[in-house]
């Protein structure tokens, strides 16, 4: 949506236009140049913008910046195409925020939801949407929590909830996230799925159950199975042998 504003209305700053977009797979813009500011809130889905011949991926939680008469191209995943809310603004001078390229900040989605919802006011809309503008200024300039650990805190999930029926679904709602980014953050960090790590964890306290004398059918019950024979076909599709079988062959190796 695009707003008219005299230059000197409200000082330094001046919103210009503000909106909504849930793209379609792989739309695209540019590459092409804004007269003013211009920063998208992506709020789910992923794409990719590009600016001064860098390439930048990007995920819920994350902004991307273009300033003015800047070349940019930017484009939504196929797959999973992003969600955005947009703010433009003009500045006199060089705004008081020092902006990078792509700067992640979830906690402004809900300024953003302000924004995206600008519309439904008349009378103060400028106004209002220039207090959000100031309210993302604020969050910016502000020292920043040291952002949290989504893999460590969805392992110390798993390892404290490994008997229950957790998925990956699961636990990305468990951290608020979408799940296709919480599993690009994890394979990212651990060279393998999330749903892998699971199973994988699930089996080595399965095998250290059973060789300290634990029945296969606790072994399996501890671990969140509770189809014994499911099991047995899933730990021996992780070692290669059955859980008899393996039993025997630890017993062997330490004759």
């Amino acid at each position: 949506m695009e707003l008219s504003f005299s230059k000197n209305e409200f000082g330094a700053v001046n919103p210009v236009s503000f909106g909504f977009e849930r793209c379609e797979s792989s739309h695209s813009f540019g590459p092409a140049v804004r007269l003013h500011w211009l920063i998208h809130f992506v709020e789910s889905g992923f794409g990719k913008f590009e600016i001064d011949g860098k390439v930048y991926n990007i995920g819920p939680g994350e902004m991307f910046v273009i300033p003015p008469l800047v070349e940019t191209y930017y484009e939504a995943d196929s797959e999973n195409p992003w969600e955005y809310t947009w703010v433009g603004f003009v500045c006199d001078g060089e705004p008081c925020v020092k902006f990078d390229h792509v700067i992640r900040c979830p906690q402004a989605m809900e300024v953003f939801k302000d924004i995206r919802y600008c519309k439904d006011r008349s009378n103060g809309q400028k106004a209002f949407l220039l207090s959000r503008i100031w309210e993302l200024f604020f969050l910016l300039l502000e020292p920043q929590e040291k952002e949290t650990d989504y893999v460590e805190e969805a392992i110390d999930y798993i390892h404290a909830e490994y008997m229950n029926q957790i998925s990956v679904s699961h636990l990305a709602k468990h951290l608020n996230l979408d799940r296709s980014y919480f599993t690009s953050l994890f394979k990212e960090k651990k060279g393998i799925s999330p749903g892998k790590y699971i199973f994988q964890y699930r089996m080595s306290i399965a095998a250290s159950l059973i060789t300290n004398n634990k029945s296969i059918t606790t072994a399996a019950n501890s671990v969140g199975y509770t189809d014994i024979y499911n099991f047995s076909r899933m730990f021996k599709r992780h070692f290669g042998l059955s859980p008899r079988a393996y039993v025997k062959s630890q017993e062997t190796k330490h004759l």
